[in-house]
């Protein structure tokens, strides 16, 4: 990589950050005005993102005018890390920083931090002194497309769980937008996101007007509060590139600050049958039922359950105001149970029973000591600062009684898997729970929600007939591999997986973990098609949203021959083929309306009929 610079004769300050394979970031500083700008070109020179404003607004001083160049410096950043979950386990950055100096005519500095590697570009805002500055206000941050741009994206809400749309980006509904927004530019496609938030500062939403190529950045909090000394704000990332580059970026964890838990080994992926749209309150209310719920997922060899809302909710178990209550509850019993089966335990909590300190000291120490292996905590509802000031408390609480986490009814992933890695995953999406999903919106999330991280969609309910793809039980399956998850909750009933034998079968084979993920096919609102790699084994998930097709599907994974088992709609139910396949040929597989299918991959010797383990 090389940064280079405008020389100083030039009438307009202007500095490049290059990637020599990816993008290339242009700060502009303007003169007479003293404003900022940033424009992001593809490595062959097409716009991704016009100039587009930068700077942030404090009670004391505005810092996105007025401002005149101090200085810079520049760094590599090479970093090497390891996840519990994700696209892949095994990550290597490398990307070149700059780092900007600015200052208004009072003296205020402002500092901006540009990274750019072959997946993306992001900038940060640093303010060294905020007993100058007081609280933030807002920033005046935005993103400008270019002409002719489409997007896809999702209204936003305080859970982010809501449907992702196709539009045209200038003609978009005048409204607010998750920040996980995906643009196709003449520079190709990208995602913007954000990355290391904390409770130091504010979630963003973007805004826009119908009519303009510009979506600005908005914060929950009308005012931020600082405490004093340094500030800076979080990554305004963009994943660039190719779909494929973006489906496959691990760019918003690789800004992340390094892990916070120095012993990860009790940290363990992998499936777990999830009891809620099984069995609803009743089921977490009887410890006879989760007892079969176990005892099946013993049989399918899933490491976990889940039990959902209702546990410590059922007055005849105890009353909570007893200081004995602990004993009375039936979840020692039932890790008891599961441990003699290989199944441990994860159970779902109210955010209202964990917002205090006392609350977190009674709850937490308990789940342990009683052997709970993980924590659903649901209902935060907010991306507002003192919620991320719970979030900072909660995350370290959570590891310190090594307990994993499943955030619901929360903010979207922005790095921290890399800085917590027992977090296995947060909603944030219109999952399986809801009854308004399209197939349109199923397509859409490898490439928008997906990419920024592990996403509980929890798919597998073939019982409920309101899912969009209620025809096609290949594409429901599918799911299970095409949305990564760290914990993949499993949705359906016992009953549902028995009355799909080949469902149950390609189920009890999904792996703890992938080791690389590949995009091979699709486009956002039409298809797609992801494989993942475990070991030496490859699992493949499409969907497709339209009328019924044979889908041409590249096996981008590797040269050879390879034995792939291919499950899709057959007239009387789930229909598995065989079938050795070269790599980097296609596979022609038939797909129903709104449909998709599931197929794992291995190696073909002769001989070799199936790939299970």
């Amino acid at each position: 990589m090389l940064l280079v610079s405008t020389p100083a004769h030039a009438r307009t300050p202007t500095w490049t950050v290059h990637s020599h394979d990816g993008p290339t970031a242009t700060v502009t500083l303007a003169p007479g005005t003293g404003t900022l700008t940033l424009a992001v070109d593809a490595h062959g020179g097409a716009a991704v993102i016009e100039p587009s404003p930068l700077g942030i607004r404090t009670e004391r001083a505005d810092l996105s005018s007025g401002l005149t160049y101090l200085g810079r410096s520049e760094r590599t950043v090479s970093e090497h890390y390891r996840t519990a979950a994700g696209k892949d386990r095994d990550r290597h950055v490398h990307m070149r920083e700059a780092a900007f100096r600015f200052r208004t005519a009072d003296g205020v500095r402002l500092d901006l931090t540009v990274r750019v590697s072959r997946d993306g570009v992001a900038y940060r805002y640093s303010l060294p002194d905020t007993a100058a500055t007081g609280n933030v206000l807002g920033e005046t941050s935005a993103f400008t497309l270019p002409a002719g741009s489409a997007a896809w994206l999702g209204k936003y809400r305080r859970d982010n769980e809501n449907l992702f749309v196709s539009y045209a980006a200038d003609t978009a509904p005048t409204d607010e937008y998750m920040m996980q927004a995906l643009f196709r530019t003449p520079g190709g496609y990208a995602l913007v996101a954000e990355s290391d938030l904390t409770g130091a500062y504010s979630a963003a939403r973007l805004t826009h007007q119908a009519g303009s190529p510009t979506y600005a950045v908005k914060l929950w909090d009308e005012q931020i509060q600082v405490t004093g000394g340094r500030l800076s704000t979080p990554w305004r990332a963009l994943v660039t590139g190719s779909l494929a580059d973006v489906t496959e970026s691990t760019f918003t964890d690789d800004l992340a600050p390094a892990s916070r838990v120095r012993d990860t080994s009790w940290i363990r992926p992998g499936p777990a049958l999830w009891t809620w749209l099984a069995g609803g309150r009743p089921a977490g209310q009887s410890l006879t039922l989760q007892k079969g719920y176990v005892d099946y997922a013993a049989e399918r060899g899933w490491p976990y359950t889940v039990v959902d809302a209702g546990w410590y909710f059922d007055p005849a178990q105890w009353d909570v105001t007893d200081p004995n209550w602990q004993q009375n509850s039936w979840i020692p019993e039932l890790v008891r149970y599961g441990r003699e089966k290989n199944v441990d335990i994860q159970v779902w909590i109210h955010f209202r029973d964990l917002d205090t300190p006392e609350e977190r000291e009674q709850w937490l120490p308990t789940l342990e000591q009683w052997g709970v292996k993980g924590v659903k905590i649901d209902f935060m509802d907010s991306e507002a600062q003192e919620r991320l000031r719970w979030y900072d408390e909660i995350l370290p609480a959570t590891a310190a009684h090594h307990l994993l986490v499943n955030f619901h009814g929360s903010t979207i992933p922005k790095g921290v898997q890399r800085t917590w890695p027992h977090v296995m995953t947060l909603e944030g999406v219109n999952g399986e729970e809801k009854r308004t999903n399209t197939a349109e919106h199923l397509t859409i999330l490898p490439f928008t929600r997906n990419v920024i991280g592990s996403m509980d969609y929890t798919p597998g309910a073939f019982h409920r007939p309101t899912r969009p793809n209620a025809a096609s039980d290949a594409g429901e399956l599918g799911l299970s591999v095409l949305y990564e998850s760290g914990i993949q909750n499993l949705a359906g009933t016992p009953e549902s997986y028995d009355a799909r034998p080949e469902a149950r079968r390609y189920l009890e084979q999904l792996p703890a973990a992938w080791d690389e993920t590949r995009l091979l096919a699709g486009e956002p609102g039409s298809g797609a098609v992801v494989a993942r790699r475990s070991g030496a084994r490859w699992f493949i998930g499409g969907t497709y949203a339209g009328a019924a097709r044979t889908a041409a599907v590249p096996l981008r994974i590797g040269p050879g021959l390879w034995l792939v088992e291919t499950v899709t709609d057959g007239p009387s139910g789930l229909v598995r083929t065989a079938e050795a396949v070269r790599g980097g040929t296609s596979l022609d597989i038939p797909v129903v309306a709104d449909g998709g299918f599931a197929a794992t991959a291995c190696r073909w010797y002769p001989g070799r009929t199936t790939c299970d383990r």
